[in-house]
């Protein structure tokens, strides 16, 4: 079974290949859509009345916070205490902006509710973020300047992929220490367990610079390939590329 939408501003991809499902597939999808549609709508800090944009008004207090947001927010905590404050959420001129970490813990919920209803073999991609059970599936990292052309090919099974890189929206992550465009990297990207370490790692490690690379590598079960501004290669012994 396989379905698209288009959801937080890029398309959602999912490909369920596990007959022992049978109709049970179509059903998890459905589960799995309308979940990050809720995602969408409760933390968009581009749609006014969602809980983000409330809370980045001042009209909630911490106590009124779902879980889910009061789990999301102590991550990126988390992220920007690891990163020494390149990881940033709240940027002067910008607001409460937690995208960087919702897409990655959003995809990853649902993967794990996938799981939780008895699909085993799953590739699920969120704009070239992906996360994959059950078999081994193979996870293309597009080329930083040449759109039709990849720079490595994974092969990933039962764990996450993340890249940031500049090639779809130009210098759009910024370096919160100074609060200005990222640009000692390409691209940057990171396998591991969860999507919401590989995602998080690979936004914080690129805000970083070159020093970012560095700093994934040696988080506890990442691995790491990158090209930075020199257009120079830097892969981790244990990145799973493809025979």
């Amino acid at each position: 079974m396989r379905r698209v939408e288009h959801i937080m501003g890029l398309p959602i991809s999912l490909r369920i290949d596990d007959p022992a499902t049978d109709g049970g597939a179509s059903v998890a999808a459905d589960r799995v859509f309308a979940w990050l549609r809720e995602v969408d709508a409760r933390f968009s800090p581009f749609i006014a009345d969602s809980e983000v944009s409330r809370l980045g008004r001042g009209e909630l207090e911490s106590h009124e916070l779902s879980a889910d947001l009061v789990e999301v927010l102590d991550l990126c905590e988390e992220y920007r205490v690891a990163s020494g404050g390149a990881f940033q959420v709240r940027l002067p001129g910008r607001g409460l902006d937690p995208c960087a970490m919702v897409k990655g813990w959003a995809v990853q919920r649902a993967a794990e509710l996938l799981l939780a209803e008895g699909v085993t073999t799953f590739c699920l991609n969120a704009g070239g973020d992906v996360v994959s059970a059950g078999r081994p599936w193979r996870v293309g990292v597009r080329h930083p300047e040449l759109a039709d052309r990849l720079c490595a090919v994974l092969e990933i099974t039962d764990g996450a992929v993340a890249t940031s890189g500049r090639y779809e929206r130009g210098d759009h992550i910024l370096d919160g220490r100074t609060g200005r465009p990222a640009t000692g990297l390409l691209s940057l990207t990171v396998v591991a367990q969860s999507l919401t370490e590989a995602d998080a790692t690979a936004t914080a490690a690129f805000a970083m610079g070159a020093d970012g690379i560095d700093w994934a590598a040696a988080r506890e079960g990442c691995e790491v390939f990158a090209v930075d501004a020199e257009r120079r290669v830097f892969r981790t012994a244990g990145f799973p590329v493809a025979a």
